[in-house]
């Protein structure tokens, strides 16, 4: 590529680089035509993209024509610099040879424009295409819920099954397998536990998400207007793309733990609460028919959201016990208020009069003792509780949940049961009344709705380090528990405190509210031990104590392989014996997909944690366990990620049991529950996937697949761990790594609460937290935590077809490959070189691009494609059309990281234009980010 690793002047003459001539212009036309016929969009889509980018284009000239020229300048070589990759297989040996060299040219052009360009001009830049990628999100957002919008209204309503209901088609498969009653006893045992966490892969700030929302709504109602009300809907869109343009991407400082909430609360208000009686009504429709809205409900409130914002105390040290309170009487304040709107507009439409829906005799019960607790409270709801009695008793419970938030001990309600009591007896008075479709309409709505979310919104889990409870054991032996012989130290101070916090918050938002408390590095039964030992000695009455299922974290390849003998001790702890006898023998263990990832590489890690999966599993079932495993998975390949519904099916038999527990975080939160219709179809998907892997047919394909395959698995799992554990005990790996990629300067993102290191004297790569590893590589365009090692392993195995038929026959390998694909597709071997040579290791860089080039070769023969993704039409032509935009994100990137790496080092680059630079690291880090997606 000849690209001089020398950093140009800043200002140097542009004209210097080789003019493009009138034939490589000709030609890169010409090529260009055939690209955009090959990779074609569908024309809705491309209509909008095209309208987003016409739009930011002419913000970009209000601004800055010169920003203008730069931009449309750098897009025609970054896309030129491309177009080799788009016919690598082409057969025409001088027409590719041809296209190699335009696109030598347009990359080195591309690279010689940005070194010329002023740091602010740069900066602008960066922004200019990571405001393009947010909007070209919103075209592929908006242009998937069209199409499902579409294929709703043309599905065929007489049909035997909703076939765009997931859940449905499901259960109409377990109907067949196992008949009306073993799908019954399956439906009733279905839970989906997603958990949001604060893991900081967001790199988003909050004020653009925002805009974004909006752009997005003006967006999707625009082809529903013309004349002049499309004209006034364009006007807010150059609005908000303005603003969205001028907002630096980078927030102005790190949330706190408190303000992590409100993401929360977010998706809460603009999706969850609503769109979840939506999921439950929808499959009500379908196996109830005309009768749905008419008795009583079939689906079950399967949907329980947990948390660990504002909890998650494992490395940051920001989440205090006081934090914790915080968070969830913010959650408990805002969950109160909006069930007490939404109760009073139930009521307010229920008009029902006494003559023609008289009351039952459990209804004027309930208005007695309203009136009992307290005639102020009845007054208003008096006049009407003669003529309206169901409208009266729903007013006066709305005004209860007043008073629930405002901690009125004489009114409020003691808990979401005693709410939800009141509401069944309402519901019950109108159904015998005759008023069926009241009962179970808007008012089934809400009961679903308390059923799904209670008081507490969300179930807050604790978490902390194991290494941190031994600490403060041995903190308290040594100086007594008040600090007797001595001061104990802040932190034993506040672990006791958390304990507390645990405490107060059962007894004020009930036991849901929090209740779950996780070991991360647990290796022993005595881990365990301590958590509860702690939780007696915070309080001084026993009875104080909040009741605690304590769940092991296993993570580490060694924890993974040893979780079973761990668990065998763990029975035996009294308080655990207890538990399980008070849950009906219920059981949580948690699985970490990233750690083991980081430890082992990506391929021993999905072999590892299956193999794990299948042993708990069967131990939970020689123990009459009911066993929940949790899957701390993140976004990016390299931490689990990946579609969650194909890795539900892809589980052991038996693992699953109708319970599905995993973490959303960062960018998939907003990608999964940012639209109430994306949203509902992950949710349908997930519910959908976590029954039907209790299905006979899928237990056994998963069963004999694993069994089939273990003798391959087994080489692949050992060649692999081997290349990845070798590459990562290469000698000064670790240094080299954080000068290849923005490792440190990420560290600088005020995208989340927690630091990048847990705080336990971190010294070198086992210490860093995998989202920054993961991170630090995709953003290099090398995904590396996704897929080193299994090139290697492929090749000594040989075996092409028995590869290819284990893609097509086990889930789980099928799974594990699409995701390297994806991951694969987002990498760049050309970009990948430029961080690369920032190190001065030829030896890794080597190691690297070699490794690359054969699971490319590898996953490639496997899946049977010419390029990454050729299969997936609309994924894979997003990904190659979007690619150079990223490319000029990236290239401006490794402008700035060799500014930071080379001058800095020599004293040539003063303060602010360090600080100039590293702010343009960041810009490029969210662009990238949201130009690649699903990176942390």
């Amino acid at each position: 590529m000849n690209i001089d690793n020398k950093e140009n002047a800043e200002n140097a003459d542009s004209n210097d680089g080789q003019e493009k001539t009138d034939d490589t212009r000709t030609f890169v036309a010409i090529s260009a035509k055939q690209v955009a016929e090959e990779t074609a969009l569908p024309q809705p889509l491309q209509e909008d993209m095209d309208l987003v980018l016409n739009m930011l284009r002419e913000i970009l000239k209000e601004y800055n024509p010169n920003i203008l020229q730069k931009f449309d300048s750098l897009r025609e070589d970054v896309i030129v610099a491309s177009e080799e990759q788009l016919h690598v297989n082409d057969t025409d040996s001088q027409e590719l040879s041809q296209l190699h060299t335009a696109a030598q040219r347009g990359l080195q052009e591309a690279v010689k424009m940005i070194d010329d360009t002023p740091i602010d001009d740069a900066q602008a830049l960066a922004r200019a295409f990571t405001t393009y990628f947010h909007l070209a999100n919103l075209c592929e957002e908006n242009y998937r819920v069209s199409v499902l919008t579409n294929r709703e209204n043309a599905a065929d309503s007489t049909a035997p099954v909703d076939q765009m209901n997931a859940l449905s088609v499901a259960y109409k498969q377990l109907l067949d397998e196992v008949g009306p009653a073993g799908a019954q006893e399956l439906l009733n045992k279905l839970e989906f536990h997603p958990v949001f966490t604060a893991h900081p892969t967001e790199a988003r700030r909050k004020a653009v998400e925002g805009k974004i929302r909006r752009i997005s709504d003006l967006l999707a109602g625009r082809r529903q207007t013309g004349g002049p009300l499309r004209q006034e809907t364009d006007r807010k869109l150059y609005n908000e793309i303005d603003s969205l343009y001028r907002t630096s991407p980078i927030a102005v400082k790190k949330p706190t733990p408190v303000e992590e909430a409100d993401t929360i609360l977010d998706i809460f208000d603009n999706t969850l609460f609503q769109m979840i009686p939506r999921v439950y009504r929808r499959f009500d429709n379908w196996i109830l028919g005309k009768k749905s809205g008419t008795v009583p409900p079939a689906c079950p409130a399967f949907f329980h959201p947990g948390s660990w914002i504002g909890s998650d105390r494992d490395g940051n040290p920001n989440v205090t016990a006081r934090v914790s309170r915080k968070v969830a009487r913010k959650f408990y304040d805002h969950m109160l208020t909006t069930l007490a709107e939404t109760t009073h507009t139930v009521g307010r439409n229920l008009t029902l009069g006494s003559k023609t829906t008289p009351p039952n005799e459990s209804l004027r019960a309930l208005w007695s003792r309203q009136k009992e607790l307290s005639e102020k409270l009845t007054s208003h709801a008096e006049i009407i509780s003669d003529k309206e009695p169901h409208r009266a008793c729903l007013f006066v419970i709305a005004d209860r949940l007043k008073a629930t938030r405002e901690r009125n001990a004489d009114l409020m309600y003691a808990n979401a049961n005693e709410f939800l009591q009141d509401l069944k007896t309402v519901q019950t008075s109108l159904a015998q009344a005759g008023a069926v479709r009241s009962a179970y309409g808007p008012l089934q709505d809400l009961i679903w709705q308390v059923e799904t979310f209670g008081f507490h919104m969300v179930e807050m889990e604790f978490r902390q380090h194991s290494l941190v409870h031994a600490r403060a054991l041995d903190d308290i032996r040594e100086h007594g528990l008040h600090g007797e012989r001595g001061s104990l130290n802040p932190m034993t101070q506040e672990v006791l405190s958390t304990f507390r916090a645990v405490g107060a918050i059962q007894k004020h938002n009930g036991r849901k509210a929090a209740g779950r408390y996780i070991i991360s590095f647990c290796k022993s039964a005595q881990h365990v031990k301590d958590v509860y030992e702690l939780n007696r000695l915070a309080f001084s009455n026993p009875a104080d104590a909040p009741v605690l299922d304590v769940i092991p974290l296993f993570e580490q390849l060694e924890d993974l392989e040893n979780s079973v003998d761990v668990l065998e001790e763990i029975i035996k702890i009294p308080e655990v014996k207890a538990r399980l006898k008070e849950t009906g023998n219920h059981m949580e263990v948690m699985l970490g997909y990233s750690d083991s990832s980081k430890d082992a590489g990506p391929t021993s890690a999905t072999l590892a944690l299956h193999r794990a999966q299948g042993r708990i599993a069967q131990w939970a079932q020689d123990h009459d366990i009911v066993l929940t495993l949790f899957h701390g998975r993140g976004g990016a390949v390299g931490r689990g990620g990946g579609p969650a519904n194909r890795a539900v099916l892809a589980q052991p038999a038996g693992s699953v049991n109708c319970r599905f527990k995993v973490t959303e975080q960062g960018e998939i939160i907003f990608a999964r529950y940012g639209n109430p219709i994306l949203a509902a179809r992950h949710v349908e998907a997930i519910a959908s996937a976590t029954l039907l892997q209790s299905a006979p047919s899928m237990e056994k394909i998963n069963t004999q697949m694993t069994q089939k395959y273990s003798s391959m698995a087994d080489t692949l799992d050992e060649t692999s761990r081997q290349k990845y554990v070798d590459l990562l005990n290469t000698e000064d790996f670790t240094p080299w790594f954080s000068i290849v990629t923005p490792l440190t300067e990420i560290g600088l993102l005020p995208i989340g609460s927690r630091p990048a290191k847990r705080g336990l004297g971190a010294k070198s790569l086992d210490d860093l937290r995998t989202i920054p590893w993961v991170f630090s590589w995709a953003q290099a365009r090398i995904n590396l935590a996704a897929w080193y090692g299994l090139g290697t392993a492929c090749e000594k195995f040989g075996d092409l077809a028995q590869l290819q038929a284990a893609y097509k026959e086990w889930p789980l390998f099928t799974t594990f490959i699409d995701n390297i694909e994806m991951s694969l597709a987002k990498t760049d071997e050309r970009i990948a070189l430029m961080y690369l040579d920032l190190g001065d290791r030829e030896d890794l860089k080597k190691l690297v691009l070699d490794e690359m080039r054969l699971t490319r070769s590898w996953v490639l023969r496997i899946v049977g494609d010419q390029w990454p993704l050729e299969h997936r039409h609309i994924l894979g032509q997003a990904i190659r059309i979007r690619s150079p935009y990223v490319d000029a994100l990236s290239l401006t990137q490794v402008r700035a990281l060799r500014k930071i790496r080379w001058l800095n080092d020599t004293s040539e680059l003063s303060t602010s234009q360090t600080a100039d630079y590293i702010y343009l690291i960041l810009c490029t880090v969210s662009g990238v980010a949201a130009g690649l997606q699903n990176t942390g």
